[in-house]
């Protein structure tokens, strides 16, 4: 895997540069929390569990893991939820791509069946199964066919999303946008 560069932690990066599930955790932890601090979870995870193997961590005991992944600093600002959903999406990795989450993406037919693909694991909704298609395509070089159609915007040029961040420049650009984004969105509705 090429060298992903979205936590601006060098062990955290290297994890998602080598751990196709740790990527995976980032981006579903990518919510109602800062971007980098989202993907260095997957490290504080392996770091206190011991591992990423998706099939340890679904197996883990829920309140153990739940508690490892609360405590200070918490992988999240809500870690005992967002360790039940890393858990059932582990438990999807391990029972339906054999613990490798690299085949979701490595093993898709077309953009439109990586999408489903996404949007049928936990925690992952339209918006952000866009955004990892996206991901994986800039960052990842996986481009099956169609997949500019459902990234839709994110698979523009710019700085638009996590799958435009390949440095603490671009990491800023991509914050800048957000806010950009979300000021016009709240003038359109004034």
């Amino acid at each position: 895997m090429p060298k992903i560069q979205i936590a601006q932690e060098p062990a955290a990066d290297e994890l998602l540069s080598t751990d196709s599930f740790a990527l995976l955790v980032g981006m579903l932890l990518d919510q109602q929390f800062p971007m980098e601090r989202a993907f260095a979870g997957p490290a504080k995870i392996r770091d206190r569990f011991g591992t990423m193997d998706p099939v340890e961590i679904a197996d883990a005991d829920p309140e153990a893991f739940a508690d490892l992944c609360s405590t200070p600093p918490a992988i999240h600002r809500y870690g005992r939820s967002m360790a039940g959903r890393v858990q059932a999406l582990a438990k999807v990795v391990a029972e339906e791509y054999g613990g490798d989450a690299s085949r979701i993406w490595t093993e898709a037919s077309s953009g439109a069946d990586l999408m489903k693909r996404l949007r049928d694991l936990p925690g992952f909704g339209e918006q952000k199964a866009k955004i990892f298609v996206a991901l994986v395509a800039k960052q990842l070089d996986v481009k099956p066919s169609g997949w500019t159609k459902v990234a839709g915007d994110y698979s523009k040029q710019g700085y638009r999303s996590v799958a435009d961040v390949v440095d603490p420049d671009s990491l800023q650009k991509v914050r800048d946008f957000k806010k950009a984004a979300k000021a016009a969105a709240k003038a359109a509705k004034e």
